[in-house]
């Protein structure tokens, strides 16, 4: 098994210890990255619905009493703004580009690169973070401005299957400071969108469900493990995407098999 294409795939993600690095990937977003996204959906100056709706959109959550269960777990957009303070925003802003460190060192060891220079690193980690806080705003804006009609939802779909490809190709060559070609990275990319929506359909059959429930059983405590358990999800994908996509790129390339 371990000589075939799935073996090699499959030892490569228990090295890489793919699971145990997509739990560390959740506790850091939710302690590092979603405080700081909390905070930018409370100042939107389009729809300041909170970043509650982030969520919802994330996790393709149709149903009203799951989607309700995700709003009870944030405050509102205008105590969030009112309990903020410049220190506490330059604070949370460090702790999100933390968080970039973490994403760039899964993707150096996924592709065997020793850890880039210390100067190339921090200024890459802060402009990823602000991409990253962008590319999520867009999503969601989209989403509410093309809610109505089969036209809008297919330009939605489309829109977010290219920009999530682009971010995500963009993203890997970006932490990577250049050191893989192009090309190296697409099967990743491509990879990766199609795992988050795949994600994106288990969540509206299997986490929507679990999150009434859940909640109805926990309270509030239930409500944030189902919400953790897809930020599991996303790390497996985000690593799973790129570590596949080294693989394909392996196998189409003979000359670094």
């Amino acid at each position: 098994m371990e000589t075939s294409a799935g073996g090699r795939v499959w030892r490569h993600g228990s090295e890489f210890e793919l699971l145990r690095r997509s739990m560390s990937f959740a506790v850091l977003a939710f302690v590092a990255m979603v405080p700081l996204l909390v905070v930018v959906a409370a100042i939107d100056p389009l729809d300041r619905a909170g970043f509650e709706r982030w969520i919802i959109n994330g996790m393709g959550l149709e149903d009203s009493a799951a989607a309700e269960s995700v709003r009870d777990l944030f405050s509102s957009p205008q105590q969030v703004i009112d309990t903020t303070s410049v220190l506490s925003a330059v604070l949370l802003a460090f702790f999100g580009v933390t968080f970039a460190a973490s994403v760039q060192t899964g993707y150096e060891k996924i592709w065997d690169l020793p850890p880039s220079r210390t100067r190339h690193k921090v200024w890459r980690q802060v402009v990823w973070l602000a991409v990253l806080t962008l590319y999520l705003f867009a999503e969601v804006e989209s989403e509410e401005m093309l809610r109505s009609g089969a036209p809008q939802t297919v330009a939605y779909v489309v829109l977010t299957l290219v920009f999530g490809f682009l971010f995500f190709w963009w993203a890997q060559h970006f932490l990577l400071t250049g050191r893989m070609p192009w090309p190296a990275l697409l099967p990743g990319a491509v990879a990766t969108v199609v795992g988050l929506a795949g994600l994106r359909g288990f969540s509206y059959f299997v986490f929507s469900p679990l999150l009434v429930s859940s909640t109805r059983s926990y309270g509030p405590a239930g409500t944030l493990l189902i919400v953790q358990s897809w930020f599991i999800g996303v790390g497996f994908v985000v690593y799973g995407g790129s570590l596949f996509g080294h693989h394909v790129y392996r196998w189409t390339t003979p000359a670094v098999r």
